[in-house]
């Protein structure tokens, strides 16, 4: 079905209903992704109010504990634009919550004000909603869209998805080595980072819950795991010792709803992870640094697949996920 017409050259475009859901989906991405730090242990949500071609109201859940997107987004729609509500269709790129948590079901809201359509961008994995809350919307007669820009939304709440999915926390492995593959020099610790890749690390750092690393990287470099040259809270720092296994050390954070871990060494703690096949994304950063020997960096498994590539001052850094 053909729906709005865009305007600003001299031959309009019209917009099918599925470009259109696509356009205010993405702006519910950016808006969930305001929520990156306060949200946990929930997801990053955004939802958008659309009526007669605009936006109406708009919303992102802020912090844990408060109003969800779809409570902000109502609460933003003016006295003038109330009457609209009817006629207006929701977007959110999350399923609506069906159940009494904290806040009451966002799903009942939706209901109560009346609208005609929702748009969702994914199903809710968590237990207490996956599906509930959309079977609720349709059950009260309101038209309900699942699954536009899915594979956005879901990349959105990795971490969230696989804690609910997985019972264990997302984990990134991530090490720096030589142009021709060692993790140190001849045993000793060696700087492959950059000052601007140093910061990137540091960035991911403050987005993630967890850092690890093995005994041994830890009585050799005694690696502070902060955040230094980034804004953001510091991850939790923990140590592989002996007699722990990577299984009950994830029981653990799961327990404690840690959402994320990163691993950031050393060979024999990410060749666990690999071997066991515990693991979701690698970042893999390379310098142009050539040493004559010492610790060899990891073997990439065969089912990871690259996702993005960025070079920074001569040093390259890869990004992969599972296939």
């Amino acid at each position: 079905m053909k729906q709005n017409i865009e305007r600003g050259s001299d031959t309009p475009t019209v917009l099918t209903q599925r470009e259109i859901d696509e356009r205010y989906m993405r702006r519910c991405i950016q808006l969930a992704q305001n929520g990156r730090q306060n949200a946990k242990p929930n997801p990053m949500v955004g939802a958008v109010i659309v009526a007669e071609g605009r936006i109406i109201g708009e919303g992102y859940h802020v912090r844990c504990g408060e109003g969800h997107a779809e409570v902000n987004a109502f609460a933003a729609v003016s006295k003038a634009d109330e009457g609209l509500l009817c006629q207006a269709t929701v977007y959110v790129s999350l399923e609506p919550c069906s159940h009494y948590g904290k806040t009451p079901p966002c799903a009942d809201l939706i209901v109560s004000k009346g609208v005609r359509r929702v748009v969702c961008g994914c199903v809710d994995p968590f237990g207490k909603v996956q599906g509930r809350g959309i079977q609720r919307l349709r059950e009260a007669g309101i038209s309900v869209t699942v699954g536009v820009l899915e594979a956005e939304c879901l990349w959105l709440n990795r971490r969230f998805i696989t804690m609910n999915t997985q019972q264990r926390p997302y984990i990134i492995l991530k090490w720096a080595q030589t142009a021709n593959g060692f993790l140190d020099n001849h045993g000793r610790a060696w700087a492959v980072s950059n000052d601007f890749t140093r910061m990137l690390s540091h960035k991911l750092r403050a987005e993630n819950d967890a850092i690890l690393v093995g005994r041994i990287t830890d009585e050799r470099e005694h690696p502070a795991l902060t955040v230094r040259d980034w804004s953001g809270p510091n991850p939790r720092r923990l140590v592989l010792g002996q007699g722990m296994s990577i299984p009950d050390l994830l029981r653990g954070l799961y327990e404690d709803k840690v959402q994320s871990l990163i691993v950031e060494g050393g060979a024999k703690t990410h060749a666990g992870f690999i071997e066991a096949g515990l693991w979701d994304e690698i970042r893999i950063e390379t310098s142009e640094q050539v040493v004559s020997g010492g610790t060899p960096a990891p073997v990439l498994p065969a089912d990871a697949g690259l996702y993005k590539s960025e070079t920074y001052g001569g040093n390259r850094i890869l990004w992969f996920w599972r296939l």
